[in-house]
């Protein structure tokens, strides 16, 4: 994917996933907002990968949430582009990601 192919996937975990926390996690979300929502971009090497890192973040009590692409451009449909972990306690999100490479 190119860069605003990957921003764009990205801009659609941090949306999907503020929702989501918002509605189960209210005060991890007003911290959150109130923190100025920081999001840290990282890298995996496969999809199986970002999977066990979604199965991972949910067994720590972490919300995730999956974006599998339309297809209308760079990829074809249902392809898996991104994760979103949290919003959520930094303490438990590194318990997850911590050992993962910034993009």
């Amino acid at each position: 994917m190119g860069k605003g192919k990957i921003a764009a996937q990205v801009g659609h975990a941090s949306v999907n996933a503020s929702e989501n926390v918002r509605k189960k996690y209210r005060s991890w979300w007003r911290g959150w907002i109130a923190e100025g929502q920081c999001k840290v971009i990282l890298k995996v090497k496969s999809e199986a990968e970002l999977l066990r890192l979604k199965d991972e973040a949910e067994k720590n009590n972490l919300p995730t949430v999956l974006v599998h692409d339309k297809g209308l451009t760079q990829v074809e449909p249902g392809t898996l582009t991104c994760l979103g972990i949290g919003p959520g306690p930094s303490e438990l999100i590194d318990k997850v990601t911590g050992s993962l490479r910034l993009l």
